[in-house]
């Protein structure tokens, strides 16, 4: 019998491998009676899909374009729902419920979090560890983030959080689109001058922040990014010293991942994001953190239990045989 459920909400919905990992995470843990799914649920269905959930709902994860259209019904609980006003994880609580007419068993209090910018940072953090590389905490590496939308920003939010970053680079299109990325960036990184653009068609100066990067996040998704490996591989720098994360993973490896090797540059998909986040959103929704917002996750995880240990090699597994 299922007592709990959750599920992954967006909208187009059938390519996403969060039920893979979510439900590989619930066999793991023992937890026979929970279940996680998916629904394609767009702006305009996300109230009336919400109305409809009575308490055996323990949570959602959200994908575009619902991660802001969430916001009116939840309160925004770690440092990067908050700052970003941007959640792709609600958790309920049915303990906390609101009597309305509209909600037909009542109005759970909501709380939004958001796992993508730890997501991040916990994937460099696993390569890095793999690699045996040791950054230090001074401030003084370069990151390259290339494109300037909604991933962009979390993107600019998980170098923040990395002591060994002080500057920042974004190679975009339309420059100065993303208003929200400077300031965010001069809130969080004490480096003088810790932001810049540069036009994303400059191939000299792409190729030589790419030179200079500790990281570089590719945002640009599906085979957007492809006129950039290719440019890569025209120009043949030689050896790339960053590690790379190209947030697609499909095709995997992406062109630009295949041309970043052949330089000598390490790099991972973004499959490594998407297991991080997701490890994150299941120990919230089944209670594991007790709802501890998880801003300094990549500390706990360094640290961690063997049960979080063996959960995060479960769904590792299960996310390999997906792909």
């Amino acid at each position: 019998m299922i007592n709990h459920r959750c599920a992954v909400l967006g909208k187009p919905i059938a390519h996403s491998l969060s039920p893979v990992l979510h439900n590989a995470a619930y066999q793991a843990l023992g937890l026979d009676d929970w279940f996680y799914d998916k629904h394609e649920v767009g702006e305009d269905d996300l109230d009336s899909f919400l109305k409809s959930l009575d308490p055996a709902w323990a949570g959602l994860s959200l994908t575009m374009p619902l991660k802001k259209t969430i916001q009116p019904y939840g309160v925004p609980t770690n440092l990067w729902a908050k700052e970003l006003k941007v959640a792709n994880t609600a958790i309920f609580d049915w303990s906390q419920i609101t009597d309305d007419p509209a909600w037909p068993h009542g109005k759970p209090a909501i709380k939004l979090y958001n796992t993508d910018v730890i997501g991040i940072q916990l994937a460099f953090d696993h390569a890095n560890r793999e690699l045996g590389e040791h950054h230090k905490p001074d401030h003084a590496g370069n990151a390259l983030i290339i494109g300037n939308g909604n991933t962009a920003t979390s993107a600019l939010a998980a170098c923040c959080m990395m002591p060994e970053i002080g500057h920042v680079t974004v190679a975009a299109r339309h420059i100065g689109k993303n208003t929200a990325l400077q300031p965010l960036a001069e809130r969080y990184i004490t480096s003088q001058a810790p932001y810049r653009e540069i036009d994303l068609a400059d191939t000299s100066s792409l190729i030589d922040a790419a030179q200079n990067a500790t990281y570089v996040i590719n945002t640009i998704p599906g085979h957007a990014a492809d006129g950039i490996a290719d440019a890569l591989t025209a120009a043949h720098p030689g050896s790339l010293n960053g590690l790379l994360l190209d947030v697609v993973y499909d095709p995997r490896p992406s062109k630009l991942i295949e041309a970043w090797r052949a330089n000598n540059g390490n790099a991972i998909g973004g499959e490594e994001m998407l297991l991080y986040q997701a490890l994150i959103q299941v120990l919230l929704m089944t209670g594991i953190w007790d709802n501890d917002p998880p801003s300094d996750a990549d500390n706990r995880l360094q640290d961690t239990t063997t049960e979080d240990d063996q959960l995060e090699i479960a769904m590792r597994h299960a996310l390999e045989e997906a792909l």
